[in-house]
C-alpha cells in the first residue's frame, strides 16, 4: 500500500503542486471522457470547476479580512467567544472537491448506486454528482479525526445506503408537493433530507400536542411577495453588517464609525450573494458528467424505470422555505449567541438552507411546524459546525484559500449535522478508543433505528397519499 501512495505521489504531485483548480480541472474532465462526455462539453465542465474553485477562495478571502477586526472587538466588548466565521457552503464545496480522496469517495458511492440499482433495493438514479461533497466531507472528516480510509468508507457507504432509501421514500412527496404526476422522475439524495427522521419526531409529538396549531397557519407565497428586496441575501447581509458593527462597539459619533459599518455591510451583502452565484457555476459544472452518467445507467439498464436523484432545488419554487428561512435568520442570529459551546457567528449560512428543504418535506407545508421545528434543531447545525471548524481551517489552508491567521472558519447550516458527530465518533474510536468505541456504536445504532422508524412512518404515509390520490381520481 505505501508503494502504491509513493507511486502515486510520484506521478500526481506535478499536478498538485498546480493547485486544486487545476488538479479538478484535469480529473473531472478525464472521469467526464470516461463516461463517454463529448470532448468540449468534459473540458467545459472541468474549466467551469476551476473557475468556481478560485472564485470561492477569492471571496472567501475578502469576506474573513472585512470582518476579522469588528469579530475581535465583538469578543472584546460582549465577552461572547463567537471566533469562528461563517462562510456559507460554498466554500466548504471548494474544500472538499479540493481533496483528491473526494473522487475516491465518488467512485465507490457510484459503484453503491449501481449495485443496489441491480439487485433491485432502489429505483434512484443518483445523478447529483457534485453533492457527493456532502458524504465526502463526512469521510474526511473522520480521518482528520483519527478513522483510516477503509473505516471513513465503510461510514460513508452506511450513509451513502440510507441517503438512496431516503429518496425513493420522499419520491411520493415531491410528486405531491409539485402536483406531478406518478411519473414525474425528480427526487433526491441530498445529505440535507437527512434531517428528516428528527424532524419527523417533532411532526408526531405536534400531530398529539399541538395539532391546533396548524389552523394558525399563513400564506408563505404572500409573505415572501410582501418582504421582497428586505429578505434577499443582498438585504441579509446589510442585516448582518449592521448587527455586527453594533456588537463590536462601533463608535457612531464619528464619520469613520459610520463608514465602516457601511463598508462592512456592503461587503457582506456582496459576498453572500456571490457564494449563491458561485455556487450555481458548481452546480452547471458537473452537469455534463451527470448526463453521462445517466445515458450510461439509461443504456446499461434499459426498460427500467429509473428515479433520477438531482439537487434539491428542483423544490426550491415551495414559498414555504423562503418563508421559514427569513424567519429563522434571525432566531438563529440569536441562538448563537445565548448557546452553550457554541463559537460561530451566523453569516454565509444564515439564510438556511441545510434545513428548510428537510422541514418543507416532513411537514409538507405546513409554515409554522416548519418554523418552530426548525428553530428547535438549529443548535444541533450551530455544535456541528462549531466540531469541525478546526479541520475546515486546515483543509482550506492546504487548499491555499487566503484566511488570515488565528481565524477559524466552517458553516452555520451545514446539511448533514448528525453525520458530522458520526465522523467525530468514529474517527475518535478509531485513534482514542476507550469509551468512544461504545459512543460511537450507540449513536450509530440510534442512527440507524431511528431511520428505521423513520422509513416505516414514510411508508404509510405514502400508502394512504396513493389511496387518497386513488379515490380523488
Amino acid at each position: 500500500m505505501n508503494a502504491i501512495i509513493s507511486f502515486a505521489n510520484a506521478v500526481f504531485k506535478p499536478l498538485i503542486d498546480m493547485g486544486a483548480p487545476t488538479i479538478m480541472l484535469v480529473v473531472l474532465t478525464v472521469i467526464a471522457l470516461c463516461f463517454r462526455v463529448k470532448f468540449s462539453k468534459a473540458l467545459e465542465g472541468g474549466m467551469k470547476l476551476a473557475i468556481a474553485l478560485t472564485a470561492i477562495s477569492n471571496v472567501m478571502s475578502m469576506l474573513t479580512t472585512a470582518f476579522q477586526v469588528p469579530m475581535k472587538q465583538f469578543v472584546e466588548h460582549t465577552g461572547i467567544h463567537m471566533d469562528i466565521l461563517d462562510m456559507g457552503w460554498a466554500p466548504l464545496a471548494t474544500i472538499t472537491w479540493g481533496s483528491p480522496y473526494t473522487l475516491y469517495y465518488l467512485l465507490v458511492l457510484i459503484i453503491l448506486n449501481v449495485v443496489m440499482l441491480i439487485w433491485n433495493k432502489t429505483n434512484t438514479l443518483d445523478v447529483d454528482i457534485f453533492d457527493v461533497w456532502h458524504s465526502a466531507f463526512v469521510g474526511l472528516f473522520s480521518m482528520y479525526c483519527g478513522a483510516p480510509l477503509w473505516l471513513s468508507t465503510i461510514l460513508v457507504l452506511f450513509i451513502g445506503t440510507l441517503k438512496i432509501i431516503n429518496s425513493d421514500l420522499m419520491k411520493p412527496t415531491f410528486n405531491d408537493l409539485l402536483d406531478a404526476p406518478d411519473s414525474n422522475p425528480m427526487t433526491t439524495t441530498h445529505m440535507n433530507y437527512m434531517m428528516n427522521p428528527i424532524i419527523m419526531v417533532f411532526d408526531k409529538l405536534f400531530d398529539k400536542i399541538f395539532p391546533w396549531l396548524d389552523k394558525f397557519d399563513f400564506d408563505s407565497a404572500k409573505l415572501n411577495e410582501k418582504i421582497g428586496f428586505w429578505g434577499s441575501r443582498f438585504a441579509i447581509g446589510i442585516y448582518l453588517g449592521v448587527f455586527v458593527s453594533l456588537l463590536a462597539g462601533t463608535d457612531f459619533t464619528t464619520e469613520e464609525g459610520w463608514k465602516n459599518m457601511f463598508t462592512l455591510s456592503f461587503t457582506a451583502g456582496t459576498c453572500i450573494e456571490l457564494f449563491s452565484v458561485i455556487g450555481s457555476w458548481f452546480i452547471a459544472s458537473v452537469e455534463p458528467l451527470s448526463q453521462g452518467i445517466s445515458t450510461f445507467a439509461t443504456k446499461k439498464f434499459e426498460g427500467r424505470t429509473f428515479n433520477i436523484g438531482l439537487d434539491w432545488p428542483f423544490i426550491a419554487g415551495r414559498s414555504e422555505i423562503w418563508a421559514a428561512c427569513n424567519v429563522l435568520a434571525p432566531i438563529m442570529m440569536l441562538e448563537a449567541m445565548v448557546l452553550p459551546g457554541n463559537r460561530l457567528m451566523p453569516l454565509g449560512g444564515i439564510i438556511g438552507m441545510g434545513i428548510a428543504p428537510a422541514l418543507l418535506v416532513v411537514t409538507r407545508g405546513k409554515i409554522i411546524r416548519m418554523i418552530i421545528i426548525g428553530a428547535l434543531e438549529l443548535p444541533v447545525f450551530l455544535w456541528a459546525g462549531t466540531l469541525v471548524a478546526p479541520f475546515v481551517t486546515n483543509v482550506a489552508h492546504q487548499v491555499g484559500a487566503a484566511i488570515p491567521a488565528h481565524t477559524l472558519v466552517s458553516d452555520t447550516t451545514m446539511e448533514g449535522p448528525v453525520e458530522k458527530f458520526l465522523g467525530y465518533l468514529v474517527g475518535n474510536a478509531w485513534s482514542k478508543q476507550g469509551m468512544f468505541i461504545v459512543y460511537a456504536l450507540l449513536a450509530l445504532a440510534a442512527y440507524l433505528l431511528l431511520f428505521m422508524w423513520y422509513a416505516k412512518q414514510m411508508k404509510k404515509r405514502n400508502a394512504e397519499y396513493a389511496a387518497a390520490k386513488a379515490k380523488k381520481d
